[in-house]
Formats: C-alpha cells, sequence, structure tokens
C-alpha cells in the first residue's frame, strides 16, 4: 500500500462527523452537511475536507469554485438566462454547437442542447423512432437493442433502454417499463465473460458479436431502430472498455442491418476516457493505432458543463441531417429548457478550460499514473478481483474469492461499505455500485477525479482509498 507523501500532512482518523442514526433518520438524515466546495475538496459545516475522487458522478472535470468559469456564467445570466428555442436564435447556443461539431471533425452534425443525460437518451430514443419514419415505408423499426447490465437514464424510457437492476426492481411489477421494445444482450465484460481465462480476444469478440446478430436474427432486422452503448460502461459496470474489435464489429453490423448506432457518453465521454469524444480512440487497429467508430447518435453530459449548471446535449450523424435537410424534415422534440443560454455559457466556459489548459492531455498523463497506484497499491488485495478503465475513469471490483471470482452477497453491500469507510475515516470520497456480476450481484467502486489532479492528491486518494478497503474487509473477516 502507497503510503501519503510527507509533503501532504494528513491525518487519516475520523474524518467525517457523521449524524448519528435514529428510526425515524431517512438517508438524507444520514448524510454530512456540505459547507461549500473548493477546487478538489468537499468541505462540511463541521470543516471537514474531503477530497474528490470522483466529481460526484463523474461530473466534476475541472474541481469546484473556478472563478472563470462563475464570471462567464454570471455575465449570460446578466444579459438573458432564459429564451424559448422555438422563439429565438440564441448566440451561446450556436457558438456551442459549432464547437461541438468542429469538435467531432464534422462527424456529427447537429446538436441539441439540454438539461440531463436523461432527457438526451429519450431524445436520442425518439429520434432514431422518427428517423426510420422519414425513410421507411410501413415503417416496423420499433426495436432497440441494449446491453446488460447497463444504465441510461431514470425516466421511463431511459429507464426501459438500461439493465441496471436495482434501478429498474421498483417499477418491473407495474409493466410501466417498455420492455417489449427493449432487447439486451450480455454486456462485453472480459474479466467475468471469458469462458476460460486462455480464450483469445479474436474468438471471446467474434462470440460477443455473434450474440448481437442472433438478437437482430431473432427481433427481424427490419424490426431494428438502433442498438444503444456506453463505449466504456460506466455505473453499471464500473468503468468497463471494450475489447480491441468489439466496437468496429458493432458499428458493421449496425450498418449491416440498417440499425442507428448509438453512443451513450454522458459519464465517459468530454475527455474522461482519454479523447473528447470516447469513440475517437475507442479502437485500436494491428499496429496499434487508434481508430474513431463513429455513432450515428451520441449524448454527452456531467463533464460537458463540469457541474457549474445542469447540461447535456444530444449529437447528431450525418445519415440523420443529411434526411433532414433534403426532405425539410424536423425532429419532433422540445423541453421548456432546451437550448438554455446559460447551459451554453457554462458549456463554452468549462470546455474552454479544458481546451486552453491541454487537460485532455493530462486525463491521459494522470491516467497512467492512477492506473499504476491503484494497480500497485490495490492489486495484488485478496478481495479486489479487477482494474479497469482508461483515462481517468477507473473501476475496482470487489469479489468473496479471487479464484473464482465469486461475488460477496448482495445484502453486505460491501462497495457501500468502503465508499463510507473512505469518506468517513480517510477523507476520500469514491463512488459506489453494485451489480456489475448480474441480477444485482457484484460490488465496485469508481475513481473518477478531476483533469487537473495533482499526483499528490491522486496519492492521496489510492492511499485513503487502500486504507478503507483494508479497513473493511479486516472487519469483515471470513464474510
Amino acid at each position: 500500500m502507497f503510503t501519503t507523501p510527507s509533503t501532504v500532512d494528513r491525518d487519516w482518523k475520523t474524518v467525517i462527523a457523521f449524524p448519528k442514526k435514529s428510526s425515524s433518520s431517512s438517508i438524507s438524515d444520514l448524510l454530512p452537511q456540505l459547507a461549500k466546495a473548493k477546487g478538489h475538496y468537499w468541505i462540511t459545516t463541521t470543516g471537514s475536507k474531503i477530497l474528490d475522487a470522483c466529481g460526484g458522478a463523474g461530473v466534476a472535470c475541472i474541481g469546484h469554485g473556478r472563478k472563470d468559469v462563475i464570471k462567464a456564467i454570471t455575465k449570460q445570466m446578466a444579459s438573458c438566462s432564459y429564451a424559448s428555442y422555438a422563439h429565438f436564435k440564441l448566440g451561446p447556443v450556436e457558438k456551442l454547437s459549432e464547437w461541438l461539431v468542429e469538435s467531432t471533425g464534422e462527424r456529427m452534425r447537429k446538436v441539441y442542447l439540454m438539461c440531463s443525460g436523461s432527457e438526451a437518451i429519450e431524445a436520442a430514443l425518439k429520434l432514431s423512432l422518427e428517423f426510420h419514419s422519414w425513410t421507411t415505408p410501413q415503417n416496423k423499426r420499433i426495436n432497440f437493442i441494449t446491453g446488460t447490465p447497463s444504465y441510461h437514464g431514470t425516466t421511463i424510457a431511459s429507464l426501459s433502454a438500461s439493465s441496471h437492476f436495482t434501478r429498474r426492481l421498483p417499477f418491473l411489477s407495474s409493466g410501466i417499463l417498455l420492455e417489449s421494445h427493449f432487447h439486451p444482450i450480455p454486456a462485453c465484460n472480459p474479466y467475468r465473460d471469458f469462458l476460460v481465462n486462455e480464450e483469445p480476444t479474436q474468438d471471446y469478440v467474434r462470440r460477443k458479436l455473434s450474440e448481437l446478430e442472433s438478437m437482430f436474427l431473432r427481433l427481424g432486422p427490419e424490426t431494428v431502430a438502433a442498438v444503444i452503448m456506453e463505449p466504456i460502461v460506466g455505473a453499471a459496470l464500473g468503468c468497463v472498455p471494450p475489447p480491441p474489435g468489439y466496437m468496429r464489429g458493432v458499428k458493421k453490423m449496425c450498418g449491416r442491418y440498417g440499425a442507428l448506432l448509438v453512443f451513450d457518453e454522458v459519464m465517459c465521454g468530454m475527455g474522461r476516457s482519454g479523447s473528447l469524444h470516447a469513440w475517437q480512440s475507442i479502437e485500436q487497429n494491428e499496429r496499434e493505432e487508434v481508430e474513431e467508430v463513429v455513432p450515428d447518435l451520441q449524448t454527452v453530459g456531467k463533464g460537458f458543463t463540469g457541474g457549474y449548471t445542469p447540461g447535456s446535449a444530444l449529437l447528431v450523424g450525418s445519415k440523420i441531417t443529411e434526411v433532414m435537410e433534403r426532405e425539410g424534415r424536423v425532429f419532433t422534440h422540445g423541453h421548456t429548457y432546451q437550448n438554455n443560454p446559460v447551459v451554453a455559457a457554462a458549456a463554452l466556459a468549462v470546455q474552454g478550460v479544458v481546451e486552453r489548459e491541454g487537460l485532455v492531455g493530462k486525463v491521459n498523463e494522470n491516467g497512467a499514473v492512477l492506473e499504476r497506484l491503484l494497480r500497485d497499491g490495490l492489486g495484488g488485495h485478496p478481495h479486489v478481483g479487477d482494474i479497469r478503465g482508461r483515462g481517468l475513469f477507473w473501476g475496482i471490483e470487489f469479489v468473496k474469492d479471487k479464484e473464482t471470482k465469486e461475488p460477496f452477497d448482495v445484502g453486505l453491500n460491501v462497495a457501500q461499505m468502503v465508499h463510507k469507510r473512505a469518506m468517513k475515516e480517510f477523507g476520500v470520497l469514491v463512488y459506489n455500485g453494485q451489480g456489475c456480476a448480474g441480477e444485482g450481484k457484484g460490488d465496485h467502486v469508481m475513481v473518477m477525479p478531476a483533469y487537473d489532479i495533482s499526483v499528490d492528491e491522486l496519492e492521496m486518494m489510492v492511499d485513503g482509498l487502500g486504507k478503507a478497503v483494508e479497513s473493511v474487509f479486516e472487519k469483515l473477516g471470513g464474510n
């Protein structure tokens, strides 16, 4: 385990005073009270400092409280804080749209600006359906192929597209989820999915692509509107990147059967995984050269505005925009706060910082350091089954048995225990989740710090996380 550098003076004991639990306590009652956030720290009303190792939920990509970003937002608010997208063209929205299109090398051609990832996914699903209604007489394309486990949002359609056991469970008995239109296949998860450890990667990729093709054929290729997936699976699996060749094969199969490819980059995009858009570096060819896999639709969020305002966007590729322009089609969609100028100002300011300070390059540099620290500090632990990720997007999966990969009992909620211990006793906030082993089983935590994090801070967060892991499993003993 790494020790904290001598340059950082740290008392690891009882950092956070959590409220005491009572019979009438709600979940929110048991959380520490936040006073402010500054730089890479959360500061409670008791004065405790918590090192932000996860950006909340992978959001705070440039840290908290940057005056240049706040100035840009307040300047826009003083000028115009709201106007309906149906009544006016707005300069900040047009500027942001142009920048986003340019950032993709004009592979994406149109932008719809929104406020949350769930909204953006809803829009992507709707546009997929409407696009096919424009192009196909007597259109039958009403089905979507998704992955399991996966998570795409909390609204009815976006949750229907998700295969996140615990988040779907309360709504299954009502029948409100659109299960007849969303069809999951097992997600690409090399750690848990290899038949045997010696299975060659190429054979594994062929097997996974065969599963996708089998779903196309079972549904009828002419009924599939789109395949939707995260290029690097976030909350549902804990930062699982695809093996070489898989995304390229998915894209080719969508083209063969006439389905759109939708990439949900709400968590893994906007620089988080080492390129501004995850699809720009998601593949490597035989010569280990980076290759793009361009989607037809792409959603972004979280690090898009860095937490300074809510913000998300749907980016639309040329396959769709060419039809819109040629036939004068308009997407039947709109929200009250769609194309909000303050959201646009926040995104332009945050992405301006990322661009000016070369932070996507820093993600790759710091990501290499973080990977080394995690593997050296936690890789040898008997209950750490896997460490995986890319850029500053890393997951650690805990297992009861390292050899068999048996997960812990769900009721123990090991990942939450690690999260709470790291925060309460060691002053480090990591993101916790369950379900990475399927059907709600499997525990993981995620490390997703700001792009401008220092090496000292990376060492501190891995040291604190490591101490929390040791403490939790020492307490669990033989469980």
